[in-house]
């Protein structure tokens, strides 16, 4: 499988897929998905779904920017499924991290879509003066300085206990996650689609799901180094592999993995 730019999405296309996945990254590392994600994606792929990755540029309107992203994919969707897979449909689940969540959220309630489902990992719904460098420090200097994103975090909130739409999601949280907002999600989720939410607390901090299995050759004799190396490297991998599983698991709880 290569990975091929389709409308400005990055796509991987397994043989005969079963699903699609519209993949939305963190804020800042979501500009090349199929680079900084590419181990969790390959891995999606590999297990047989279509991975469609669309890169943006975080701007304070995360309105205009969900609905960017909702258009980009639509292109790169109805493509896929004519010219490539030649399939009429196939179903489509939304996984975002950490802003990707947001934006996900916000497609779910502000506009028309079809989604089976959305997998929401270390969701971040933090107001602009804390989620930029800097803005606190002009608050601070400048008390009339005003910065916040659209919809503020408040608006967002309302907008998911109000509108949101997809009812099958899995939200997942990790252990080491010091700017994860999981709980108050899982809460107005809970509230609105009790039956059809699941939650997962998992070993790992907000960059695990960025992490690659970075092979690690010894020298010819084996120093305290590589024994370091290779034990961060088995971490790494334990958190990553077990997110695999468990995306796997709930996106078809009959998958068998090794």
């Amino acid at each position: 499988m290569i990975w091929q730019e389709i409308y400005g999405n990055w796509v991987l296309v397994p043989p005969r897929p079963v699903a699609v996945i519209h993949f939305l990254g963190g804020a800042f590392v979501a500009t090349a998905p199929h680079v900084t994600y590419r181990w969790l994606l390959e891995n999606l792929a590999n297990q047989g779904y279509a991975v469609v990755a669309t890169p943006f540029v975080n701007t304070l309107d995360h309105a205009a920017i969900a609905k960017q992203t909702l258009r980009i994919f639509n292109l790169g969707l109805e493509h896929l499924l004519t010219e490539v897979i030649q399939k009429r449909y196939l179903p489509v689940y939304g996984i975002g991290h950490s802003m990707g969540c947001k934006l996900h959220l916000l497609i779910g309630s502000l506009f028309p879509q079809e989604r089976a489902g959305n997998i929401l990992i270390s969701f971040n719904n933090y107001p602009a003066r804390r989620a930029i460098p800097l803005v606190e420090q002009f608050v601070q200097f400048s008390p009339n300085f005003a910065i916040e994103f659209t919809p503020s975090p408040e608006e967002t909130n309302l907008l998911i206990e109000k509108q949101y739409q997809v009812r099958r999601n899995l939200l997942v949280k990790f252990r080491n996650d010091d700017i994860d907002q999981t709980r108050p999600l899982s809460e107005a989720m809970l509230t609105r689609f009790p039956e059809m939410t699941t939650i997962q607390i998992l070993n790992g901090n907000h960059l695990t799901p960025l992490g690659q299995d970075v092979s690690w050759t010894a020298g010819a004799s084996f120093t305290p180094l590589d024994a370091i190396a290779q034990f961060v490297r088995q971490e790494v991998y334990r958190d990553l592999n077990q997110l695999k599983r468990t995306v796997l698991l709930w996106l078809d709880p009959m998958t068998s993995l090794p």
